[in-house]
């Protein structure tokens, strides 16, 4: 579930103060029929009447993981990357559908559900991981069943909270109706003080443009959060969740698979693009500056002959920002401001890669991409930055199980252990060595 820019956990906060209503009692909180509690301190929040909720008739669950619901497809989004800015720093995520499900016990039912990967980065760096779940009831909506979530500074864990199950914390709550119809109200998440948000249908039947083109029939919801702020939302069918907004940042949804796959083989210039960006590095890295100018420039011709054709435009827009600066880095011999630029270069290209190929073909070369970052950020000396790299590793490792084979995945497993031991321990040449290791047993 993509939720708030920031962090998708919702707590209340004392700079919340001037958008939820107070109770003034100095004991416990007031409450109404239309008022939610919060905190002892700090009141409760207005809320929709329970007359206008869709969400109160419990929920029949006969196959939960064949969620066929379009505007909420969770068993159909194989891989999806949004991108944007959040306080005015580049915003990216990627939500990826695991091949294991969990069985959660909640109102007297066991409800098998999807297991869906959140990775949030700002300005490139791991901010929060959580795996959410999902299950879609009889009637077509679809419910969430709570989140492990956490947040990231500096590549170590900061706080887990928003962490929520239900059964065990409260109940699930339905993040999408069968057949949303204007004035239509129901709450994502049902716990305040760890997690509440109340969404309102406004406007359905409408048509966003999409990465691959217009897409008909989405709507627009506007979300209540427990601070008191609220942000409008887009769904598209397809897609799920299309674009958020709300205080000048943006999440936008960049790009889709299977929604935006092509039947098509992946395109020499595509894969050009990517293995160049790849060499650049590597040619960076060691000032191979000859080398690195013949780089850009196949790279250059690679970008402009893909380009011409239909290219999701927030991505054609990244990739073309990051070779302008790889052009500029390269000018110079910058060998640090290079080296991300082509690592950014070769992200971008395998966003794109996604249009051809299977998800877990493409998360196999980003495992050697952020390996390649391992070895930047450890030329560059920074700790964070390569423990970071390193929880990212495992992550997206985790994406990509079933496609390795057994001896490259015992590999693969034992090399992440000690990277990421030594990036704890701050020793961040073992760290690039073992980077280097990774890369080697991946390109075995």
């Amino acid at each position: 579930m993509v939720t708030p820019l920031l962090s998708r956990r919702t707590l209340i906060s004392l700079s919340a103060l001037g958008t939820v209503k107070l109770s003034t009692l100095t004991g416990a909180a007031q409450t109404s029929a239309d008022c939610i509690p919060l905190t002892t301190e700090l009141g409760c929040l207005n809320v929709a009447p329970d007359s206008e909720r869709v969400d109160l008739t419990p929920p029949k669950f006969s196959k939960p993981t064949a969620v066929t619901n379009p505007l909420f497809p969770i068993a159909n989004l194989a891989s999806v990357v949004f991108l944007g800015h959040v306080d005015e720093k580049p915003f990216r995520t990627e939500t990826h559908l695991l091949p294991e499900t969990r069985v959660i016990a909640w109102n007297g039912m066991e409800v098998e559900c999807l297991v869906s990967q959140y990775l949030a980065y700002s300005d490139g760096r791991i901010t929060e991981i959580a795996l959410d779940w999902y299950a879609q009831a009889d009637d077509g909506s679809v419910w969430y069943f709570g989140e492990d979530v956490a947040d990231y500074v500096d590549g170590a864990v900061d706080t887990t909270e928003g962490t929520w199950l239900a059964g065990r914390d409260g109940p699930a709550a339905m993040i999408m109706p069968a057949n949303p119809k204007v004035g239509d109200v129901y709450r994502t998440e049902t716990i305040p003080g760890i997690a509440f948000e109340q969404v309102t249908v406004k406007e359905i039947d409408l048509t966003f443009h999409g990465p691959s083109g217009p897409v008909g029939g989405g709507i627009i919801a506007t979300e209540l959060h427990q601070e008191g702020t609220t942000e409008d939302k887009l769904f598209a069918p397809g897609y799920g969740e299309f674009r958020t907004g709300g205080g000048g940042d943006l999440e936008a949804l960049a790009l889709a698979v299977p929604a935006d796959a092509l039947d098509e083989p992946l395109p020499d210039s595509l894969q050009t693009l990517a293995t160049g960006a790849a060499d650049l590095t590597d040619a960076a890295q060691t000032d191979d500056w000859k080398t690195a100018a013949a780089k850009l420039d196949a790279i250059t011709a690679a970008w402009d002959d893909y380009r011409a054709g239909q290219v999701p435009e927030m991505i054609a827009a990244e990739l073309s920002a990051a070779m302008f600066e790889l052009a500029g880095a390269v000018d110079t011999q910058a060998a640090a401001e290079a080296s991300q630029a082509a690592i950014n270069v070769r992200q971008g290209s395998l966003d794109l890669q996604l249009r051809y190929l299977p998800p877990a073909d493409v998360n196999r070369v980003r495992l050697d991409l952020w390996a390649q970052q391992v070895q930047v950020d450890a030329a560059a000396e920074e700790e964070g930055a390569v423990l970071g790299d390193a929880v990212t590793l495992g992550l997206i490792r985790d994406r990509i199980t079933d496609p390795l084979d057994a001896g490259m995945l015992k590999s693969v497993n034992a090399t992440l252990a000690e990277l990421h031991k030594a990036a704890g321990n701050g020793d961040l040449e073992k760290a690039a060595d073992l980077a280097t290791q990774l890369r080697t047993t991946l390109a075995g």
